[in-house]
């Protein structure tokens, strides 16, 4: 199976000195490891992950799991702690907006720049200019102009569509597709489904679940810099959202659940020895339609018995309750 690797990192780890104090860092070069004036922060714990050649991965987490300080090690923009990394085949990135680009430089410029960095001759970036140009959409005078101009969407059209003419063996993506529009994230992964057809290897970063089950032929789930467990993409993001689901109190024991492998019925015992509802959940988003006589109000989810709940188990039955308040009178049908 080894030929077949596209990645492999063993015992891959990233651990940061934590300074208090400007001047603690002085001391510890002059005391030359004698004393330490720094913590050490583990971003990404020692792990070990095997991907091969066709596969499209999803890495999953919540905000400052480690996944983009894993994906940086993977690409090379960031040296392991510990561990090793092999990687088989040309790689192209598209991680930190903007990565890759000067900010002074046109469009057109950064381009080549770009191009070059991920290892096309000049003549090679040339000869695909003109397709660059066409899928990112952008025009000949946004072109000739600076991109520390552009929107955050025209940064990652033009980066992507640099990062797919390359051709690569390996696409490594970092959630930049979140920044794009609808109708460009489709071009996106009509884009990416045309990789995967031609066998190259996919390694991306997204909160969207969808997205991972629909494109992803495997998933890893990280949490505090640990890589919690792998398998399958339903199952993975089933595991994810139990996880950052759950009332508070559960949570150590869902995470351990999932390392050990009980993915398909994760804590289901426990679920059912605790209260389902967690005030700290509470909606922040709120859609109001225009009244035409009626409104619904005050939505919420119940146990059979009446009891408010937030937290829903496989096979289980709910009541769907609502109040209705009318401002003109209600004829029947």
């Amino acid at each position: 199976m080894s030929a077949a690797l596209a990645i492999r990192l063993l015992g891959v780890g990233k651990r940061y000195r934590i300074y208090d104090r400007p001047e603690d860092r002085l001391k510890q070069m002059l005391w030359r490891g004698k004393r330490t004036y720094f913590r050490e922060f583990e971003a990404v714990k020692p792990l070990d992950l095997s991907v091969y050649k066709g596969q499209t991965v999803g890495i999953v987490g919540c905000n400052g799991s480690g996944k983009s300080t894993l994906l940086q090690m993977v690409c090379g923009t960031l040296s392991p702690s510990e561990g090793s990394v092999e990687v088989h085949g040309r790689v192209s990135a598209l991680l930190e907006l903007g990565a890759g680009f000067n900010p002074e430089f046109s469009g057109k410029e950064n381009i080549y720049l770009n191009a070059a960095i991920l290892g096309l001759s000049e003549q090679e970036t040339h000869d695909r200019y003109d397709d660059i140009v066409a899928f990112s959409g952008l025009d000949v005078g946004h072109l000739a102009q600076p991109v520390s101009t552009y929107s955050s969407g025209m940064y990652v059209r033009l980066a992507f569509a640099v990062a797919i003419a390359v051709e690569p063996d390996i696409l490594v993506v970092d959630e930049a597709l979140a920044v794009g529009d609808e109708a460009f994230q489709r071009k996106c992964f009509a884009r990416i489904h045309d990789l995967q057809e031609r066998g190259a290897t996919i390694l991306f970063v997204s909160h969207a679940a969808q997205t991972v089950v629909e494109l992803c032929s495997h998933a890893v789930l990280m949490d505090h810099g640990e890589k919690i467990c792998e398998g399958e993409p339903k199952d993975i993001i089933t595991g994810y959202h139990r996880l950052i689901f759950a009332p508070q109190q559960m949570r150590a024991a869902i995470r351990e659940d999932l390392k050990s492998g009980k993915l398909s019925a994760a804590n289901s015992t426990a679920m059912g020895d605790v209260d389902g509802s967690d005030e700290a959940l509470q909606s922040e988003s709120r859609i109001e339609y225009e009244a035409h006589g009626g409104r619904i109000s005050d939505v919420r989810i119940c146990e059979l018995d009446g009891t408010e709940t937030q937290l829903l188990k496989t096979g289980g039955r709910y009541r769907f309750r609502y109040r209705m308040s009318y401002s003109d009178e209600a004829v029947e049908p």
